[in-house]
């Protein structure tokens, strides 16, 4: 385990000298262990050397858990059907870590066009946040059974070096926790911002990960490799 100035991480290599790295934000409640059996399950091309980087966010109260402490990304403040209130200084601060880490990442020798920026559920709408603001080009967005959770700051600080970023989004159809009109609704924004659509997909599950899911994340990533 290895320690930025904010956060811890658990890392995973696929080959020697990695020479692509995907960060990985784990989503509420949960911690950097949350994806790591995944990385054996994407199928990535044998010989491919790939840093798999799994942040673990600060641990807060969350006001919509009755403020009980948990790891998260930000405090949610209120649900309103299918609005959240958020705490968007928590937001700001969660990217600044992460970017704390992208940095890292490039004194390492990775450049950040060739960087991935993944989460799921919170995870995944920081995902969408930290890629589409962040200043240098990246290679590519997952957003998994995610949502906008701050569209004023994504469309006031939206970077113009990640407006055709490639952007891979899947949600269940059966979620009950961000409800799949939520994953549209961010597909629909960052369409309309950046004038491309994230490859969609939906898959007949709940608020998790499937097989189906994840080979085609694998497809993904190997077409970005």
């Amino acid at each position: 385990m290895t320690t930025t100035a904010m956060l811890t991480t658990i890392e995973r290599e696929t080959g020697a000298n990695p020479d692509f790295s995907v960060i990985w934000l784990h989503g509420l409640g949960a911690d950097g262990n949350d994806f790591v059996p995944v990385v054996p399950e994407l199928g990535l091309p044998s010989g491919t050397a790939v840093r798999f980087v799994f942040p673990n966010a600060p641990v807060m109260p969350v006001t919509i858990n009755g403020g009980y402490v948990m790891p998260a990304w930000y405090d949610i403040l209120s649900l309103d059907g299918s609005r959240r209130d958020v705490d968007e200084t928590g937001i700001r601060a969660s990217r600044e870590a992460i970017r704390a880490l992208i940095a890292r990442e490039n004194a390492r020798g990775i450049a950040c066009s060739r960087i991935v920026l993944a989460g799921f559920s919170q995870g995944g709408a920081m995902a969408y946040t930290i890629g589409l603001t962040h200043p240098e080009r990246l290679a590519g967005i997952i957003a998994l059974s995610a949502y906008l959770p701050s569209p004023d700051l994504v469309r006031d600080e939206l970077a113009e070096a990640n407006r055709q970023t490639p952007i891979f989004a899947g949600h269940g159809s059966h979620d009950d926790i961000v409800a799949v009109e939520l994953g549209a609704e961010a597909r629909d924004r960052v369409q309309a911002l950046c004038g491309q659509a994230p490859e969609w997909h939906t898959y007949a599950m709940p608020h998790s990960v499937c097989l189906e899911e994840i080979a085609d994340i694998g497809e993904w990533l190997t077409r970005l490799l």
